[in-house]
């Protein structure tokens, strides 16, 4: 374990050093771990929204149920929406049924997919003030079909930005890997858009954009 965070950690200047120059401009106020740098960058791309909020990417060696959150700093709940941060937390590692591997390891298609959603949940916190997110969280902790709710509006927001493609291959790659356990994939079933209905989402933004309504 030791080892595996000491690389996830480590200077990673190669990878670093060959991001284009437009996507460093998405670093702004960001902490991202250089590991995963080049992915947070290209999803963040795609929320222009959010160039100047204050988000900061950190790895954690255990998570329960996810491999990903996005949550506020509540400390900075009372400031001004401006001077709020978030914390999107990631799973050192990608955890299967026999085995485990760093979570950078997986593809970078899935890893850009998975934090655009979470970013989605940036976008729909960025709407709520104070007493609305209090509200969230409370309601998330005790009602599943709010918990529903919320994943399904963090996927919408990711679909509406450009990543439906990345989320419909996130949901693939969870829903049909016979290494995960089933408990985790029908949770993503259960709370989550399916691929189906994403491919959906896209097609309809699709038709509008050849329609000029957007």
């Amino acid at each position: 374990m030791k080892l595996i965070l000491l690389l996830l950690f480590m200077p990673y200047s190669a990878k670093q050093d060959s991001i284009p120059k437009e996507l460093l401009l998405y670093g702004e106020n960001k902490q991202i771990p250089n590991v995963i740098k080049s992915n947070v960058l290209t999803a963040l791309s795609h929320y222009p929204e959010l160039k100047d909020a204050n988000i900061e990417f950190v790895f954690k060696q255990k998570m329960k149920k996810s491999i990903m959150d996005a949550q506020p700093v509540f400390a900075t709940l009372l400031k001004k929406k401006k001077n709020r941060k978030y914390r999107i937390r990631i799973s050192a590692l990608m955890t299967f049924t026999h085995t485990a591997i760093p979570i950078h390891q997986i593809p970078d298609s899935i890893m850009i997919g998975w934090i655009g959603h979470e970013l989605g949940h940036i976008m729909d916190y960025e709407q709520r003030n104070f007493f609305s997110m209090v509200g969230f969280g409370i309601s998330y902790l005790f009602s599943g079909k709010f918990i529903q709710k919320a994943e399904r509006t963090a996927d919408s927001f990711a679909v509406e930005h450009g990543l439906g493609y990345y989320i419909v291959e996130t949901k693939y790659y969870i829903l049909d890997n016979a290494d995960l356990p089933q408990v985790y994939k029908d949770r993503i079933a259960r709370l989550y858009l399916s691929p189906d209905d994403i491919l959906e989402q896209v097609k309809k933004l699709e038709e509008k954009k050849e329609e000029g309504e957007l």
